[in-house]
């Protein structure tokens, strides 16, 4: 009968911190290294060096916009959906200096069709070409193009199909608006110069 001789494991050794010393790990975040949380502390500073300011913070170009920013009258629900999310983005225009105008185009198409041709799930796309003018000389200031979609299920009772079907509209015009507000704020600081 053979004999089966057992071979013994080493065990691998962690090779040596480069920093010495066996409180140190190799990414320098163990005790005696660099600590994550003077890390975060640190960060700032180093985002303010590049030239980095929060939109909202004191500095922040985001903050000229805030209530002087009016939009043209709502004519439907998707407009008023719109209009409603950037007012509650900007704020409430207390003294305007810009304008948003704005045209918005949605398209509704079937995206899951049953054997018997019954649609149970709609895409609504939606796009909004929009403008920021100049309150004081009518000048645009700036324009954008703001394109998404949601969809809806119309499995459910008519109430209910009805029911998803507003909602995923209310949706995809705040999704629109954010957009814009996003574009607004990005080019802030040169708006408000």
């Amino acid at each position: 009968m053979p004999v089966l001789k057992r071979r013994s494991r080493q065990q691998a050794q962690p090779a040596p911190s480069p920093l010495g010393g066996p409180g140190h790990c190799h990414g320098g975040w163990g005790e005696g290294g660099v600590s994550r949380r003077r890390l975060l502390l640190l960060a700032p500073l180093a985002l303010a060096a590049c030239g980095f300011a929060p939109a909202y913070g004191p500095q922040g170009g985001a903050t000229a916009l805030r209530g002087t920013v009016t939009t043209a009258e709502p004519g439907d629900r998707n407009a008023y959906d719109l209009v409603a999310r950037l007012e509650e983005r900007l704020g409430r225009a207390n003294a305007p200096r810009w304008r948003i105008d704005y045209a918005i185009t949605t398209d509704r198409v079937g995206v899951a069709i049953t054997a018997d041709n019954a649609v149970t799930r709609y895409q609504v796309t939606g796009k909004v070409a929009w403008s920021l003018v100049d309150l004081s000389d009518g000048t645009k200031s700036l324009s954008g193009t703001a394109e998404s979609f949601t969809g809806y299920s119309t499995t459910g009772s008519t109430v209910a199909t009805l029911a998803a079907e507003t909602d995923a509209s209310t949706r995809l015009m705040q999704i629109l608006a954010d957009q814009i507000v996003t574009r607004l704020i990005a080019a802030a600081p040169g708006l408000s110069r």
